[in-house]
């Protein structure tokens, strides 16, 4: 059995990301991996050219995204204070798309978190996860961002 990253940010995690796909590719197939997951923080920008890299290097592409969860609703913005670390923080969901409804929904999820929960940074909250959650695996994340 062989180790798939499941959790790698790519040029297009913001602040967070430096790997260039076009470099990634040939050094994931060197290790031995059959497959690696994008999962940049709150987009899903790269998605396209790194399924299509991957696939040219034999590298099964599993397209996913670090979701920021609001606390409480994505149409909240009222101010937290920073010492409130249950209520202060967006937290930190992985989600990986298991097929193409999954990812249809993961398209859903950050779009939304663009338009209705931005707030500092692109939010989904429960209520959307709820609506949208078929076709997709979700793995823990960090608890919060510190700053």
């Amino acid at each position: 059995m062989g180790f798939v990253h499941l959790h790698l940010h790519t040029q297009y995690s913001l602040l967070d990301g430096a790997n260039k796909i076009k470099n990634l590719m040939p050094q994931v197939q060197s290790y031995g991996m059959s497959a690696v997951a994008m999962t940049d923080h709150g987009n899903m920008f790269g998605a396209i050219e790194f399924y299509r890299t991957a696939a040219q290097h034999g590298v099964k592409p599993i397209i996913g995204c670090e979701m920021y969860l609001a606390p409480k609703s994505r149409l909240d913005r009222s101010p937290v204070r920073a010492d409130d670390y249950e209520g202060g923080g967006n937290f930190h969901l992985i989600l990986l798309a298991m097929n193409i409804e999954g990812y249809r929904n993961l398209c859903r999820l950050v779009s939304a978190g663009y338009t209705e929960g931005f707030y500092h940074k692109p939010r989904v909250d429960r209520e959307l996860l709820r609506e949208c959650n078929k076709g997709i695996l979700a793995l823990s994340g960090c608890l919060r961002l510190t700053r």
